[in-house]
């Protein structure tokens, strides 16, 4: 049984059957398959929610990818070698020759090229920010000094003890750059106060790649002899990475297809009510189906990915108190996507053609006074993904909690700011605004808040349940991109399929964030 049709849940089907394994059943909550990484169609334009880049360390992933959708022919290919290569800062990765497919074809992959930016004071800015002229002309020379003024008066006189996020945050990069940079952005992203946020939760989350870090390094290399947080270092920032022509629920549609043509049962709309427990076994799930029936399914083993805050608290019997209370406690950070059409963006110097196009992915909007947080132009992930190619198709991003006041605004007053805002940026004007689309997606990050600092209590609790093994991000409350869900959904078939039961090697799936293009 595996509960949740996301890329983990659809990753762990696929390798049971693989495996020799019959009578196999995915429970889905919602109506489509792949969950976060699931492409919305509207009109004829596809919505990739929160952007998906189809690039991994893991051999496994890329082959097991490219066996699914294979890639399309072209020019994605070194005319020398006729091998695939993806370029990332500086550095190249071949990948075995795969099956290439005709490009009129619509399941295959295509190669693309990678472009963040950061949108500040009106201007663009590269991602990560280079140390150059060009880079303190931009940000202004007095500026600049203040920034490493600032800088130096925190490595002087730190805070200590050091307890909140704020405190994290200044102790590192000083207070000016604190609040310019981080301090309204991170609680645009997170929704929760910096001082709010333990120090702990930092150290987790403000790795390696940041757009902290670019803008440290940009503005304070000067200041920091050998400082290691050049971009010399950030060597998996993508250049080129692979994406399926349709958007990235391409390939869980085609995973879901494949399976059920295997004779495994994908069911819809049906959300997991109740885990009955017995014995440290968990026996049976029951579902509330969309007519609103219930349905009993029992099973040898379980593989959920479902949200571990609902798992627990549907458990029957119910877990001990201190597992419930840990639970209810764990908090989700809820995303709103909203589509708008234009004829044209507003000419700019980055922009190209008619349609003044810029060539960015994403534009990561650390501007004040609006609410979006980053922006997707879907005509450069794909020019699949836009119906009209005289169109310009953005993807604005809200970080929000259900149920607050941006969750529970009409589609169209989501809309209209939305059309409002990027006017505000002066990046596209209303009169070429010609259409739009409101997508709400619960739990899309999980909080490392909260009860969070008490999860290991709670996982203990559950991988003390000897059939039940946690995958993917909401699964294991855990901020995964797709490729390490699926490399947990792995791990779990494995460890079931062997009888070993070891859920060590599931929760020790590498999770860095060395080539991750994250929220926050």
């Amino acid at each position: 049984m595996v509960i949740g049709a996301g890329p983990a849940g659809l990753t762990a089907a696929w390798e049971l059957a693989e495996a020799g394994i019959r009578d196999i059943v995915v429970l889905e909550a919602t109506r489509s398959a792949g969950g976060l990484s699931q492409s919305v169609e509207y009109k004829g334009n596809r919505i990739d929610i929160g952007g998906h880049r189809f690039f991994s360390k893991s051999d496994w992933v890329m082959d097991w990818w490219l066996r699914m959708l294979p890639l399309a022919s072209g020019d994605s290919r070194d005319a020398a070698d006729r091998e695939l290569v993806l370029a990332y800062q500086g550095k190249q990765r071949k990948l075995a020759a795969a099956p290439a497919a005709g490009d009129s074809e619509a399941r295959v992959m295509l190669v693309r090229r990678r472009l963040s930016r950061i949108y500040f004071d009106g201007k663009f800015f590269d991602y990560p920010l280079k140390a150059n002229l060009g880079t303190a002309l931009k940000l202004g020379l007095w500026r600049c000094a203040q920034f490493g003024a600032s800088y130096a008066w925190a490595m002087l006189f730190p805070r200590r003890p050091e307890r909140s996020l704020e405190d994290f945050f200044i102790n590192r990069f000083g207070r000016r750059l604190y609040l310019q940079f981080f301090k309204e952005y991170t609680e645009k992203v997170w929704g929760t106060p910096c001082d709010r946020i333990s120090a702990e939760w930092g150290a987790q989350r403000v790795k390696s790649l940041s757009i902290a870090k670019a803008l440290l390094h940009a503005v304070l290399g000067p200041f920091r002899r050998g400082a290691g947080l050049g971009a010399a270092q950030q060597t998996s920032l993508i250049e080129r990475f692979l994406y399926p022509k349709f958007g990235p629920g391409l390939m869980w549609e085609t995973t879901a297809e494949r399976l059920r043509a295997r004779g495994v049962r994908l069911v819809f709309e049906a959300p997991v009510s109740r885990l009955e427990q017995a014995g440290g076994r968990i026996r049976a799930v029951q579902v509330r189906l969309a007519d609103g029936t219930g349905q009993r399914y029992e099973a040898d083993s379980f593989i959920s990915t479902m949200p571990v805050r609902d798992l627990v608290l549907a458990l029957a019997p119910e877990a001990p108190q201190g597992a419930r209370e840990i639970a209810a406690g764990l908090e989700y950070r809820d995303f709103i996507t909203v589509g708008l059409l234009y004829r044209r963006l507003m000419r700019n110097p980055a922009g190209q053609g008619p349609m003044n196009l810029v060539p960015d992915n994403w534009i990561y909007v650390q501007e004040s006074g609006v609410k979006v947080g980053r922006l997707q132009v879907f005509n450069n992930w794909s020019p699949y993904l836009v119906k009209d190619p005289e169109t310009v198709w953005i993807g604005m991003e809200y970080f929000c909690r259900e149920g607050d006041e941006l969750w529970r605004m009409a589609d169209g007053e989501l809309i209209r700011l939305g059309v409002a805002e990027m006017q505000r940026l002066n990046l596209a004007a209303p009169e070429d605004h010609l259409d739009g689309i409101a997508i709400r997606m619960p739990k899309a990050y999980p909080g490392y808040y909260g009860t969070y600092a008490r999860f290991g209590e709670l996982r203990e609790y559950l991988d003390a349940i000897a059939n039940l093994f946690l995958a993917g991000r909401n699964g294991m409350h855990r901020y995964n991109n797709q490729d390490h869900s699926m490399l947990s959904a792995k791990m779990a078939v494995e460890e079931i399929v062997s009888g070993r039961g070891d859920k060590s090697r599931i929760w020790d799936v590498n999770i860095d964030d060395e080539y991750h293009e994250e929220a926050g």
